[in-house]
């Protein structure tokens, strides 16, 4: 794929957080075409990720896309790169809540799955300390009245600020620069998301529910009751991408499989310690909802 003119002066880089090496072999595939260093980020946090690609001065412009959304018209992404330089925006994502995604959260925030992010444009006024400080609650009326409301049709709550660890950075930043928020529908499998550009273009589809993927029903009910294992839905949703791409899905060897089952026993023993480091700030964020609901 031939990058366009107007983009050749800008460093572009394709970043993916990923724990599952066989999805992201998958995904990395389906943008491989575009030419541009790829970087796979693992065992980073939800919000720590972002301040990577920020501490990364070699790229001006990120998209930075999940390892279970499967890009369906690299065109459609680079129209939508394009776009974000030329209008001066810093974000260009889907609304975590209000639109196609399966979640309810504030649409201020772009759930990270896929974003364009303008690196070169965030860092003229970026610190994590400005992030920190920055009152979400104190501007919320004023960031919900400028917000497009015409684009949201299902559940989402403008009051909801502690949904994800990267709600604070998602606040500061539609605040400080202009954020583009994407039109999405759900997939026909009833939880998939496919996200569109600026100009209606189907860029993705998003599986959702990706940490499940190789986990027995038996374990997922106790972390998320009902999901159950996602493979079979989440492959089925790979072979269609692939489909509409027209390009044959990767065949992978026993070296491979032994590389992902190696990659995932690492990844686990690098994530497990992870979370029982967080338990406190998560025990935390459910004391003070438990404290709201109780006033």
């Amino acid at each position: 794929m031939i990058m366009k003119s107007e983009l050749n002066s800008i460093r572009l880089k394709i970043f993916t957080r990923s724990f599952d090496l066989r999805l992201y072999s998958y995904a990395r595939e389906l943008f491989r075409c575009f030419n541009v260093p790829i970087v796979r980020l693992t065992d980073q946090t939800a919000d720590g990720y972002f301040y990577t690609m920020l501490k990364d001065t070699e790229c001006d412009v990120a998209i930075n896309i999940d390892e279970d959304a499967f890009v369906v018209n690299p065109e459609a992404v680079i129209d939508l790169v394009e776009f974000v330089i030329a209008n001066g925006y810093a974000n260009a994502g889907c609304p975590d809540g209000g639109g196609g995604c399966p979640r309810g959260g504030n649409p201020i925030v772009t759930n990270p799955f896929f974003n364009v992010l303008n690196l070169k444009l965030i860092r003229s006024k970026f610190s994590k300390e400005a992030v920190k400080q920055f009152d979400y609650k104190s501007v919320v009326k004023e960031m919900e009245d400028k917000f497009p409301k015409e684009i949201l049709f299902s559940g989402h709550n403008f009051n909801r600020t502690d949904y994800e660890p990267y709600y604070p950075f998602f606040f500061w930043l539609a605040y400080n620069f202009k954020t583009y928020y994407l039109l999405s529908e759900k997939h026909a499998d009833g939880i998939s998301t496919i996200l569109y550009n600026q100009n209606r273009v189907a860029i993705c589809y998003h599986s959702w529910l990706a940490r499940f993927y190789t986990t027995s029903s038996f374990v997922v009910k106790y972390f998320q009751k009902g999901a159950g294992k996602q493979k079979q839905r989440i492959d089925n949703l790979i072979d269609e991408t692939y489909a509409v791409r027209q390009m044959n899905k990767p065949r992978f060897s026993y070296r491979d499989n032994f590389r992902f089952s190696t990659d995932k026993m690492l990844r686990w023993s690098i994530k497990i310690p992870q979370r029982i480091m967080g338990w406190p700030r998560k025990w935390a964020k459910w004391y003070r909802r438990w404290q709201e609901k109780n006033r």
